[in-house]
């Protein structure tokens, strides 16, 4: 593909995303989207390029609630938390809806010590309780309703010894889109031979963010969607609370920075309701 096709691709890319930000009409949904098949096998192979870099601090702040207990990773992906968290001495189970992404992890050192129950984290069990069961990195935000997500802290709930604890670490709605904003077009990656656009819209309504990074190269276009529902602290607590939790406690990052109203991302700490 020509630079030349290129420039005309990412044109009309940009003139179809006008369209819908003023409203245009078009089939512009993602309801095809499906979350099962979404970590496919080039999303797994490529997923641990990027790390966030806190992943140390999140396993200092999970061994430290574990007290050398079993530990159970919701969506336990390529095993980037719960194999380190392994190396600590802790028993670490994992499920995971992806079996490209579980292969990943069991290809990796120590990843046949990590058993991992396939399945989706809301309804799927291991048979065994745990001390700790945790859930990072906006996970919660891959169930796309709120029943499916009050399901999935029943479900931790149920895998939660009596004083055992559900983390769950997530950034905050407007870290991801501001409120008066009802869409966006970032440039992630601006290229000699390379453009990345990160596009977005959502909706109030069904609190669903409908995604898609845009990648366009001489060799043509890659698109990569997700949708995700966004949820705040104060609807997670009201889930809890359905499920038989309770908030213990809540920071702004692994480091336990004190939550604010500037934070941009919380970690919340649940525990059993005593009458449980």
């Amino acid at each position: 593909m020509a630079v030349s096709q290129v420039r005309f691709l990412a044109t009309n890319l940009f003139q179809s995303t006008r369209v819908w930000k003023i409203g245009g009409k078009g089939n512009t949904s993602m309801q095809d989207f499906n979350p099962a098949t979404s970590f496919g096998p080039a999303v797994a192979a490529r997923y641990d390029d990027n790390l966030r870099g806190d992943e140390q601090a999140a396993v200092a702040f999970l061994s430290e609630l574990a007290r050398g207990r079993r530990a159970l990773e919701f969506a336990s992906g390529t095993g980037r938390i719960a194999l380190p968290l392994a190396a600590t001495g802790l028993q670490v189970d994992g499920i995971e809806l992806s079996p490209h992404m579980a292969e990943r992890l069991r290809a990796k050192s120590g990843g046949d010590q990590i058993t991992v129950t396939p399945g989706d984290m809301s309804s799927a069990t291991t048979g065994q309780r745990y001390g700790l069961v945790y859930l990072v990195y906006n996970t919660i935000f891959n169930l796309l309703t709120a029943d499916d997500q009050i399901r999935c802290f029943e479900n931790a709930a149920r895998h939660l010894t009596p004083d055992g604890f559900f983390v769950v670490e997530t950034a905050m709605p407007q870290a991801w889109i501001a409120p008066s904003q009802a869409d966006y077009v970032h440039a992630e990656e601006v290229g000699l031979q390379t453009v990345s656009l990160d596009v977005a819209r959502y909706d109030p309504v069904t609190q669903l963010l409908e995604e898609n990074h845009i990648t366009l190269t001489p060799e043509g276009i890659t698109l990569s969607p997700i949708v995700c529902r966004l949820i705040s602290p104060g609807e997670m607590d009201l889930m809890a609370r359905i499920a038989g939790l309770h908030l213990i406690d809540r920071f702004a990052n692994w480091q336990r920075t004190t939550f604010d109203a500037d934070s941009r991302a919380h970690v919340s700490v649940y525990g059993l309701n005593p009458t449980r």
